[in-house]
């Protein structure tokens, strides 16, 4: 299958003069695995967390199952399907791996 399960184009994302996304462009294919890798601060999170509705794009488009997809929060992304992990996670000592992360 060739068809784009995802693609975001042209997204721009600004806070308070720093222009953290820059016309990105991403595109993901039915039964792709992509690693996004980059140096601290190149907008790896931004672009993730505008993906999952934390932040609001400042402009571009987001398609997900061939439809326009506007998250304006992480549960109406969860609920169509995308969802995150983040880096960020303040672990809990007293659980084990697997229950930190679900």
């Amino acid at each position: 299958m060739n068809e784009s399960v995802l693609s975001m184009k042209g997204i721009h994302k600004r806070f308070m003069g720093v222009h953290a996304l820059k016309g990105v462009d991403f595109n993901l294919k039915y039964g792709e695995i992509h690693a996004l890798v980059g140096e601290n601060g190149a907008g790896k999170s931004t672009m993730m967390k505008v993906l999952t509705g934390i932040y609001e794009k400042d402009s571009g488009e987001i398609q997900f199952q061939g439809k326009l997809f506007h998250p304006h929060n992480p549960t109406q992304a969860l609920t169509a399907g995308i969802g995150i992990i983040h880096q960020e996670l303040n672990m809990m000592e007293h659980l084990t791996v697997a229950q930190n992360i679900y």
